[in-house]
């Protein structure tokens, strides 16, 4: 068990691997796309070397994935990604398929073996299997409640144990989905998920006949129809199945946040908190990092004042489904599921990225557009302080054009000069360091801003406040 539990942030390239150290991260976890569950990987081996060396003259830790469950045609590819995983000497490697451990385990003893959320550990005599095969770690599946967390924590006092703290959630059993499969002929298990429970469904009905006609909900019949689902094992449970003009979210579960359960995570000595998202932005690993971050030391330094409301709208500035604390309380209610749209909203916007220091002018390249006069603001790694800045032009950082509004583009960036500043430049430099992120406040009106605030105020419901 550690003395203080990790904070472990996704790096699904290696900017944002950069980015999630920046902002407070004690560790990452990354692949490439023939070694891991995320076919979609932006690593080139080349950048794990890069990443690596940058993560480790941080003094913070790497762990690469080879989680991905083995067909007969993957296995003679095993000895040269082992190979790869030896030469780059990770501080974990993460894996699922048992026959692959055993591989790992075999031929590359030095490696320190964790077993990936994939393997569906949800109890303490799963960890004491995993134990005795030689595993250092194990990560704990997303359907393991709070309660029976404490009880493995009792019974297996003596292997590091890590649970997922932030993200999305899979509608499935810890991924293991045979949705996409199914619809898509895309593997979840292989890292090829096409998100099919994200995707709206029309609502049909069968005649007894055999005929399948389609409902039409319009203005004139709306009101006439409520349809509701009844689960076996809920008898008198009612969940409302909504449908609009867009089709229907049955299987489309909220973003895990477990901020306001932060306490009860630290307080029984978890190891590693874990953070979902490598194919989301630098933004989401930096806002992410530097909010848990900040609550986590608060929370070691002075418990009893510790209030998880202080964090949460840093943390309500990213694009989100709305929030629900997973399987941490128990079962799911209603409020855990989104019904009612499956894309992601929020008020504020991925402004851009410090990239790089040119003497002393900052090179801040653009990833939403800017106007004259609107005020974006850089976020200060490892606080919650940020410095506001709003310009009436925008020079260009290649062809020093000028211009009143600039939008994103392939690697477009502005030359910002020590003048916008209202400080010192040096005392900038040293506030906001390369791989900086900045964020513009753009509200929600109409009927998304609403679906907005009821999002958050479900959300306090749920938490109890």
């Amino acid at each position: 068990m550690l003395d203080k539990a990790e904070l472990l942030l996704p790096a699904g390239s290696l900017v944002k691997l950069k980015t999630a150290i920046l902002y407070g991260a004690d560790a990452v976890y990354a692949g490439t796309p023939d070694m891991c569950l995320r076919a979609q990987s932006k690593f080139s081996i080349e950048e794990l070397r890069e990443g690596i060396d940058f993560v480790h003259a941080h003094s913070k830790k790497i762990y690469l994935t080879l989680n991905l469950f083995m067909h007969n045609r993957d296995v003679e590819k095993l000895p040269s990604f082992v190979a790869t995983l030896r030469e780059l000497q990770p501080d974990g490697v993460l894996i699922a398929d048992p026959g692959v451990f055993q591989y790992v385990r075999e031929n590359a003893p030095e490696l320190n073996l964790f077993v990936s959320t994939q393997a569906n550990i949800c109890s303490w005599a799963a960890v004491k299997f995993w134990q005795s095969m030689g595993a250092k770690l194990c990560v704990l599946g997303r359907e393991v409640t709070f309660e029976e967390v404490k009880e493995i924590r009792s019974k297996c006092p003596d292997i590091l144990l890590e649970t997922f703290m932030h993200g999305a959630m899979c509608m499935s059993y810890s991924g293991r989905c045979l949705i996409s499969n199914y619809l898509a002929d895309r593997s979840a298990n292989q890292g090829k998920c096409a998100h099919c429970c994200r995707w709206h469904y029309k609502l049909h009905l069968r005649i007894k006949d055999g005929s399948i006609k389609e409902i039409t909900i319009d203005e004139k019949n709306k009101d006439a129809f409520e349809f509701l689902l009844e689960e076996d094992f809920r008898p008198g449970e009612y969940y409302e199945v909504v449908e609009d003009e867009h089709g229907g979210y049955m299987l489309n579960s909220k973003d895990m946040c477990l901020l306001p359960r932060l306490p009860d995570l630290l307080s029984i000595g978890l190891d590693s908190l874990k953070v979902e998202g490598r194919n989301k932005t630098e933004y989401y690993a930096g806002v992410v990092a530097r909010a848990y971050r900040k609550a986590i030391d608060d929370w070691y330094n002075d418990p009893q004042q510790w209030n998880w409301q202080n964090y949460m709208p840093e943390l309500e500035t990213l694009q989100n489904r709305g929030y629900c604390l997973g399987f941490h309380d128990g079962k799911l209610t209603n409020i855990s599921q989104n019904y009612e749209y499956t894309r992601t909203l929020g008020d504020w916007l991925f402004a851009g990225s410090l990239v790089r220091w040119d003497g002393d002018d900052a090179v801040f390249e653009i990833r939403n557009y800017i106007n004259s006069g609107e005020e974006f603001e850089f976020l200060i790694p490892q606080s919650l302080d940020v410095i506001k800045l709003k310009l009436s032009e925008f020079e260009d950082a290649v062809t020093g054009e000028i211009t009143s509004r600039v939008s994103a583009g392939e690697g477009k960036s502005i030359r910002l000069r020590p003048q916008v500043w209202n400080m010192p430049i040096e005392q900038v430099k040293k506030l906001l360091p390369q791989y900086v992120i900045a964020r513009k406040f753009q509200p929600l009106k109409g009927e998304q801003g609403e679906m907005l605030t009821r999002k958050k105020d479900e959300f306090s419901q749920l938490c109890g406040d």
